[in-house]
């Protein structure tokens, strides 16, 4: 049951930063995938995969790939965090 929870954890967090970044600028986009990525995704998608690897090969010891995926789905969402903090939206600029 606590890896049907991760899942639905991760997927409510990935639906509500879809829908929070509809409409928006990309530098919007960025900030709220960043976050989503770091805080409800990373932690519960890394834990419910690590589970359902570990099922799957009948060793509990290969859970610990969950220490693995975090770190790397976490970073992936930092980049994106800065991304959408320090990137400059380029502006049109009128030549006449």
């Amino acid at each position: 049951m606590a890896i049907v929870i991760g899942y639905v954890i991760a997927f409510t967090g990935a639906f509500a930063a879809f829908l929070l970044s509809i409409n928006k600028p990309k530098n919007k986009k960025y900030k709220v995938w960043g976050i989503a990525l770091m805080i409800p995704i990373s932690p519960a998608f890394a834990f419910a995969t690590g589970r359902t690897y570990a099922i799957l090969t009948e060793n509990g010891w290969a859970a610990l790939v969950m220490w693995y995926i975090f770190p790397f789905i976490f970073i992936v969402g930092l980049v994106m965090l800065l991304v959408g903090i320090f990137n400059k939206e380029e502006t049109e600029t009128l030549v006449q």
